[in-house]
């Protein structure tokens, strides 16, 4: 995780908040969300909503009463106490790639991801110090069977890892699998239901609508109390309005529809105010990433989500590019640095990912791991005290001279730390360097070589395969 301790000036002001809740409460009261799903639409209606044509409308106070229930930070558990995270305080929480169905190699051929992949991306997430929470559609298994994948997903996140877990949210079974996987896990008699353990992605279906496995998926983690990140991909110029106002609006209107349904279903339910809402391209009507809009929308939402008092989630590490190349690098840079910048509470998609989130690249993980050490680094700041202002070396040192030598460098050579791979000088220049891709080849293969999966009690792991195979 990476420490919040300073954030960028406001892009939107207060008053264009209120504007924004304005015309969204406005969406609400006439335009209404529609929704596809039979008792979600009776969870509504129980509770005084207007319902017409599968369109769900709220009143104001309604919404605004709701959201007084929404916890401002809780705590998601691991099955190690000490890997336990607080969303929504002074720390920001990261997650890799999600949901990538293809990988590419570092010589940039793709192909379709697979279960070994799967793993290996969690062994990779496991050992970084800086990923606090994995699992979910880390990257798709595609050669096994969408009955079982959620099952194995979780399994192999079990297995190899002891850091919070991610929980399917691709329907009503699907969730209630990851929940009873997480109860044998945590060594629970019954249905964990007394703290969150998962954290699950709910995705509305823009323009102003959701699904009926993703509100099923809902309706059961909330039930269980269990931690939802409640996200939109409003896409600015085809599925949303171009002006990124409107954009902010829209998906406003979607975040809260799913978070207010949470805490009909459960008040104070753990939730997260999540969006991965961009611009299109508007040669091609494709999503697009790697640009300036999408970091002020990374930056608008964290304000919109303070402003509600709600935890925030946002993008990481994220690029247009194909390759794990330059712009891959200077995209993925500014959008994660946006993000902790901003202050968002939870940054999803923060290593290996390229293609618009539809790949994974296994170097590219290691440069954007990289990338994090590098602004984990910069959120430290700079400490000012009578030792660090260092007055006994300055005055030890005549002027024209060095202080390689001094006590204080001596003792603290090591805290600027370092690179992962990064080229910093050539020792000999007779030798070529290897390419930083090249680099980061090796280094994400030794990591997998030398990894040392955390200890999982032999009779739990028996019990959690016996639940698979009787799953199916």
């Amino acid at each position: 995780m990476i420490k919040k301790n300073y954030k960028a000036g406001d892009i939107i002001r207060k008053k264009d908040i209120e504007k924004i809740h304005d015309a969204t409460m406005d969406i609400f009261e006439n335009k209404g969300v529609k929704i596809f799903n039979k008792e979600v639409l009776k969870i509504f209606e129980k509770n005084g909503a207007k319902i017409k044509d599968n369109l769900v409308f709220l009143n104001r106070i309604f919404i605004e009463d709701v959201l007084h229930n929404v916890p401002s930070h809780f705590e998601l558990f691991a099955r190690n106490n000490d890997n336990n995270v607080v969303i929504g305080r002074e720390n920001i929480i990261i997650s890799p790639g999600f949901g990538a169905p293809f990988v590419i190699d570092k010589n940039c051929n793709k192909r379709n991801s697979n279960y070994d992949d799967y793993v290996k991306f969690t062994i990779l997430s496991s050992a970084n110090k800086y990923i606090d929470v994995l699992g979910g559609v880390l990257v798709e298994p595609n050669d096994i069977s969408d009955k079982l994948r959620h099952l194995k997903m979780f399994f192999a996140t079990a297995k190899y890892s002891d850091k919070c877990i991610m929980g399917s949210a691709l329907g009503e079974k699907k969730a209630n699998d990851c929940i009873n996987m997480a109860s044998i896990l945590f060594e629970e008699e019954k249905i964990i239901d007394n703290r969150p353990v998962l954290i699950s992605v709910i995705s509305t279906n823009s323009p102003l609508q959701y699904d009926e496995q993703m509100l099923d998926a809902l309706i059961v983690y909330a039930r269980n109390n269990q931690a939802l990140i409640i996200s939109s991909a409003v896409m600015s110029g085809s599925t949303g309005p171009l002006s990124l106002a409107g954009t902010l609006v829209l998906q406003n209107v979607e975040i809260l529809l799913g978070i207010i349904l949470s805490q009909i279903i459960n008040p104070g339910n753990p939730v997260v105010y999540g969006s991965a809402s961009t611009i299109s391209n508007m040669k091609t009507a494709n999503l697009s990433v790697g640009n300036p809009q999408y970091s002020k929308l990374i930056q608008a939402t964290t304000q919109i989500a303070n402003y509600y008092n709600i935890p925030s989630r946002a993008g990481g590490s994220i690029t247009d590019s194909r390759f794990p190349d330059c712009q891959a690098s200077y995209e993925s840079m500014m959008s994660l640095l946006t993000s902790v910048n901003s202050g968002v509470d939870f940054i999803l998609h923060s290593a290996g990912i390229l293609e618009s989130y539809m790949s994974m690249s296994y170097e590219k993980f290691i440069i954007d791991q990289e990338i994090i050490r590098m602004i984990s680094d910069y959120q430290s700041g700079i400490e000012v005290n009578d030792y660090t202002i260092s007055k006994d070396d300055i005055n030890s040192v005549e002027h024209g001279k060095h202080y390689l030598t001094t006590p204080y460098t001596l003792k603290h050579m090591r805290d600027y730390g370092e690179s992962i791979f990064s080229i910093k000088n050539v020792k000999n220049y007779k030798e070529k360097p290897l390419s930083n891709c090249e680099q980061a080849n090796g280094k994400w293969k030794s990591i997998i070589n030398n990894f040392e999966p955390p200890y999982l009690n032999s009779k739990i792991e028996s019990k959690l395969i016996n639940y698979m195979e009787n799953a199916k």
